[in-house]
């Protein structure tokens, strides 16, 4: 479990961490979103002490991460996938870290072999392309067996089947009961691997929900009607707080209503319905819905620094 209260970081005059309080609780996969610039990968810094906050506090499993004899065995964490040692192979860059906390070659080569990196193992890791680099990055992060595992972007440069194993990979550790975090501006993916969400935009928290919840914020009550009495229909919606927009002939989206309520209005006219489908929105779309005031840039302001230069 990870636990923050009121976890501020400045650097100077910048606030990049402003009073943010949250819990990752075991057994869910827990997603970490927020714009470019929002304080998420200076959050993770602080929870494993590699910034020290200016306030707040953060504990792993009940524990500082520094106070943990054998933080390996507590905490397995990616933010960097290049931090290695680039002359190194893959192997050996995993055995130095296994030979830190005791952790013997068997574990090493079973880490090699879970994230696939076997044919490659005893090549020097800057030959390695990002894929594999994440790769290797995620066989650190597990190989003191942790409970808690933390991981920042862990599918960037990966193709589809291993962008599809990272996401069997987590809901797996989810299921074992360990805590998962992680982050990804990979909204489509997230929506398929995250049973919770922490959501912030500078540095402070927006949304902390299940993934279910934080879309249908973001949707509001929207029913797409399909009925050969559309002009008919949409007299009888009218009213306050209701608004009902022609798609396209015999088709109406309808705001302010519960499909359940257009349903019943309508059969109580004795007028035909061929669909009644609530809306729910992306992933993706209820992101930019609820971060749209957090963006540290706008396409806007690109387009008038263009201008100006």
């Amino acid at each position: 479990m990870i636990v923050a209260e009121s976890l501020t970081k400045n650097y100077g005059d910048q606030r990049a961490v402003d009073d943010l309080s949250f819990t990752v609780r075991p057994g869910v996969v827990t997603g970490f979103l927020g714009p470019n610039g929002s304080g998420k990968s200076t959050t993770m810094r602080l929870i494993l002490e590699l910034d020290a906050p200016t306030g707040g506090d953060v504990t792993v499993n009940g524990k500082h991460y520094r106070d943990h004899a054998a933080p390996l065995h507590e905490v397995g964490a990616l933010l960097e996938a290049r931090s290695v040692h680039t002359g190194r192979s893959a192997y050996n860059h995993l055995l130095a870290l296994a030979q830190t906390h005791g952790i013997g070659r068997q574990r090493v080569d079973e880490m090699i072999d879970l994230v696939g990196l076997h044919d490659v193992a005893k090549k020097r890791v800057g030959k390695f392309s990002l894929g594999m680099g994440q790769r290797l990055g995620i066989a650190a992060a597990m190989l003191g067996d942790p409970s808690t595992v933390m991981l920042d972007e862990p599918v960037n440069g990966l193709d589809p089947e291993g962008i599809l194993w990272v996401r069997h990979l987590l809901r797996g550790l989810a299921a074992d009961g360990r805590t998962v975090f992680v982050s990804s501006h990979l909204m489509s993916e997230m929506s398929l691997t995250a049973d919770h969400l922490i959501v912030i935009g500078k540095g402070r928290k927006i949304a902390d929900m299940s993934t279910q919840d934080f879309i249908k914020q973001a949707s509001g009550t929207v029913v797409l009607v399909r009925t050969p009495q559309a002009a008919e229909l949409e007299a009888l919606l009218s009213g306050p707080d209701i608004t009902v927009t022609s798609a396209s002939p015999g088709l109406l989206e309808v705001r302010g209503l519960t499909a359940q309520q257009i349903g019943e209005l309508a059969a109580a006219n004795g007028i035909v319905l061929h669909e009644l489908t609530p809306q729910q929105a992306s992933l993706e779309e209820a992101f930019m819905t609820l971060t749209r005031d957090d963006l540290e840039f706008k396409a806007a302001d690109l387009e008038s620094e263009e201008a100006v230069a």
